[in-house]
């Protein structure tokens, strides 16, 4: 329901030429035009610190940051919001943003259109592309790393013609799907949906990371304004605990249970608007004992308590392989490095807080159920588990989110949110506020990594040997499938005759650490490079040539044992791509930095992986097109209409791309990669079999694409294993001014296989990199000595920001990957395995010294200013 006045005091004002009266005890301006008012193409990324732009409007011809601006302020102001531009504008930005592929996820975009559009008001043709960038500083985007941004306002300002068709088949540029509806703020986000009688809940955290609940009073809240009810631990009719592999992590934390990490939820309070059980929720009393928390995971391995009430060790799991005689190779080597390096704690600072809507029919004793995470089936299931319901019993309708990037994988708060709607059997919506975000969903792991690297006289390397420690929090999410990640590929793309690896996850009172971009993959690497990098300072020779004598060919054994395809021919094409440039910036006196990575496509290591699609041909001509994968920014949907353009031969504007658990298509995450290859190949074959039958009106195709040739690390008896069945590589070097040691360019040469769309990909590895500059020089995410994070704001976090990001050239390689649908190899998360091992690598040509923490603060670093 509209959040109602809770006095008679008013504001008057006009909003897009409409006179407007609103509750005067708002928070700020943001909460009633969005809770009052409905209007919804401002977001909430972070009310009310006025970090992320996602909220500005014009007021009175001027861009304003509208959760900071106070209620009472706009008392006969002209509001203008992107609802209220004419037409024609509206369509000037949004055909541009569409065209220049300016758009991910979308959650940004109408808080920056907002503020380009006061630039261009005032400076037209005259705006020049580096003082808009400067004017962004307001503003962050998550995903597109600003450069697709920024041609999009330029081609506004100069009056660019653009075109702004649908893509055609496979490999051809065209509009992002539903682009248009995304720079509007037209298609909405779970928190933009409103349904008649629809009641909002808060949730009550813990206040100790490790301590036992003695008491939980919820009379206070009660008996508060307009709240219909408090549930706890003791209301949960079927399993507390949920999880994407361990069923480890409960949904609330009931009297008499322990505390484990600083997102635990106690309760969850439901009351008719969203301000009332935010404030109701804060009148619940909890009478705790408080224990020691374990934080440091090194120690945590043999400390005789248990960090995680449930479990029985500290240590989450182990990965470990060893290939051929380590000690021999290191004692015959001409040179040994040894090294240790230490990664930090990431947020993925998604633009979109999590939020779940859930509508009962009690007509029927169904619910359905709106989500944004990253895997609406295991949503599904966990939900029914959780109520002790059948599956056929809930829908789970995916909204497309605003960023996920692994963050949404674990369920937030759809579990608390499911409940109150069903004990209650009325619609309810609970949005988490950018600090319950930041305390609730899994990080990106610490990993502190000692390595030992040889190589013989000629810079051929001998073996690897790494010890891994990550910390992984509390519950176990998919930690232990990050650090297995990470000890799979601790050499990175080289051939190395004698391995020898071991891996553990470690739990902890921190926070949960999960699936974050990477996934233990850039961890290592920057590791690996850096030793690579050591030793071509011992030889004498080059980046460049130090990687060109050890990277991976066909036919050679990789890693953990297994023997690479054809598909590894993209690492040394990547290589001889970057060999122009790189020895032209050399020489051109600047400080240069190289690195060389892989990252795998698809789950692997023995999972089977399945994937389903389903070509449904309607009455009206639509053809539906429903996939399991989730469209979070990365184009999933667009590519599931490609490949059907391509195979149907049909024009784009007759498909219309769904994802829901009303057929059973979804078998895990969104995650590896793997989103665009499974798709893919699920919906090429749905075509098939539709081609095959005629086409016929009112029938589901289905297309069923698995994986199954994958063996487990490590696997007894297994020589050479596949731990995977397909990877991407790529080539990034950084140029940097020796003097004042700030980053002018980074050059991207990616390996994708096949690029479906090669607009969506360049995107993709912008924003890639844009995130791996900010985990190289400035990102982190530190606990203090209580297991809480002590950055606590989005402008904390060190997310670089426009005018900090420098020029990124993107060239998209394509060697095909055998078994792959047209050759697809994954492009989302390896843009940025090379990016951290090359800015040290280019401080250190710099300066003279190794890094070997993350982050790299160089001279001018001003990210958090």
């Amino acid at each position: 329901m509209t959040d109602v006045p809770t006095t008679t005091a008013q504001v008057s004002f006009r909003v897009n030429g409409r006179d407007v009266s609103v509750a005067a005890d708002h928070p700020h301006l943001l909460s009633a035009l969005r809770e009052e008012l409905d209007i919804t193409s401002p977001k909430d990324g972070c009310s009310p610190s006025g970090q992320c732009g996602c909220c500005t409007i014009m007021i009175d011809g001027k861009a304003q940051v509208s959760c900071q601006y106070p209620v009472a302020k706009a008392e006969g102001r002209e509001i203008t919001t992107l609802e209220g531009l004419e037409d024609n504008e509206r369509a000037r930005y949004s055909d541009a943003f569409s065209s220049c592929g300016g758009l991910q996820c979308g959650y940004c975009i109408p808080g920056i259109v907002m503020r380009a559009k006061s630039q261009v008001d005032k400076k037209g043709a005259d705006l020049k592309r580096e003082d808009m960038a400067r004017h962004l500083g307001a503003h962050l985007c998550r995903c597109t790393g600003y450069v697709k941004v920024l041609d999009a306002i330029d081609t506004v300002a100069k009056g660019t013609p653009v075109d702004i068709s649908l893509p055609g088949g496979v490999g051809s540029r065209g509009t992002k799907y539903e682009a248009a509806d995304l720079a509007l703020g037209d298609r909405g986000y779970v928190d933009d949906i409103r349904v008649p009688g629809m009641l909002h809940a808060a949730l009550h955290l813990t206040s100790h990371v490790r301590a036992d609940i003695l008491t939980i009073d919820t009379s206070a809240a009660l008996q508060a304004p307009g709240v219909r009810a408090v549930f706890t631990a003791a209301d949960v009719p079927g399993d507390i605990k949920v999880g994407i592999i361990y069923k480890d992590w409960p949904v609330f934390i009931g009297v008499g249970e322990r505390t484990s990490y600083a997102g635990d939820v106690l309760a969850v309070v439901v009351a008719d608007t969203r301000r009332q059980a935010r404030d109701a929720a804060q009148l619940i009393s909890v009478e705790y004992n408080v224990h020691r928390p374990i934080v440091d995971a090194l120690a945590a391995i043999d400390d005789p308590e248990i960090a995680v009430a449930g479990t029985d060790s500290n240590i989450l799991s182990r990965s470990e392989y060893t290939r051929g005689d380590v000690d021999a190779q290191l004692a015959a080597s001409a040179h040994v490095v040894n090294e240790t390096f230490q990664t930090q704690r990431i947020e993925h600072a998604f633009l979109e807080p999590e939020s779940t809507l859930a509508v009962p029919n009690s007509s029927n004793g169904t619910m359905h159920v709106y989500s944004g995470g990253q895997g609406v089936w295991d949503d599904r299931d966990q939900i029914c588990a959780m109520l002790g319901i059948s599956t056929d019993k809930v829908t789970v309708e995916l909204v497309s989110n605003g960023g996920g990037f692994g963050g949404k994988e674990d369920m937030s708060n759809q579990g608390q949110t499911a409940l109150a709607a069903w004990l209650l059997q009325q619609p309810v919506k609970c949005t988490l506020s950018r600090e319950e975000s930041l305390l609730m969903h899994a990080k990106r792991h610490p990993i502190r990594m000692e390595y030992t690297v040889g190589c013989d006289a000629n810079g051929k390397i001998t073996a690897v040997r790494a010890r891994m420690v990550g910390d992984s929090g509390s519950y176990a999410s998919v930690g232990m499938k990050v650090l297995e990640r990470a000890a799979g590929h601790a050499t990175g793309p080289y051939h190395t005759p004698a391995v020898d690896v071991s891996s553990i996850a470690v739990r902890t009172n921190n926070p949960v650490c999960g699936a974050f971009r990477g996934f233990g993959a850039n961890q290592a690497q920057f590791a690996m490079e850096g030793c690579l990098d050591r030793l071509a300072e011992k030889l004498g020779i080059s980046g460049w040539e130090i990687r060109k004598r050890n990277v991976i060919h066909p036919g050679e054994v990789w890693g953990p044992g297994q023997i690479m395809d054809d598909g590894c021919l993209g690492a040394e094409a990547c290589l001889d791509a970057m060999k122009p440039a790189y020895d032209t910036a050399i020489a051109s006196g600047k400080a240069v930095g190289l690195g060389l990575g892989l990252k795998n496509s698809g789950l692997g290591n023995g999972f089977r992986e399945v994937s389903k699609a389903v070509v449904h041909f309607r009455e009206d001509g639509i053809v539906e097109v429903r996939h399991g994968w989730t469209e979070m920014g990365q184009g999933v949907h667009t590519v599931a209409l490609q490949v059907a353009v391509e195979e149907l031969k049909i024009d784009a504007s007759r498909i219309r791309v769904i994802v829901d658990t009303t057929r059973q298509l979804g078998f895990g995450q969104t995650t590896g990669s793997r989103g665009t290859l499974m798709a893919a190949a699920s919906v090429k074959n749905a075509c098939a079999e539709a081609l095959n039958d005629g086409c016929t009106t009112g029938r589901d195709y289905v297309g069923e694409y698995v994986v199954d040739w994958t063996q487990h690390l490590g696997e007894p008896g297994v020589e050479n294993p596949t731990i995977h069945s397909a990877f991407g590589y790529a080539a990034q070097m950084v140029i940097m001014d020796p003097a004042t040691q700030t980053i002018e360019k980074v050059v991207a040469i990616h390996d994708v296989g096949r690029a479906v769309n090669p607009t969506l990909c360049e995107g993709q590895i912008e924003g890639a990199v844009h995130m791996g500059l900010g985990y190289a020089l400035s990102e982190d995410f530190p606990t203090n000595e209580l297991g809480y994070p002590t950055n606590m704001t989005l402008r904390s976090l060190g997310i670089l920001r426009a005018k900090d990001v420098p020029a990124i050239d993107v060239t998209l390689v394509e060697c095909p990957q055998p078994k792959s649908p047209y050759g697809i190899k994954g492009v989302g998360e390896i843009g940025l395995v090379p990016t951290a091992p090359a800015v040290a690598a280019a401080l250190h040509a710099a300066d003279g010294v190794w890094r070997t923490q993350l982050p790299m603060k160089p001279k001018t670093s001003d990210s958090n200013d």
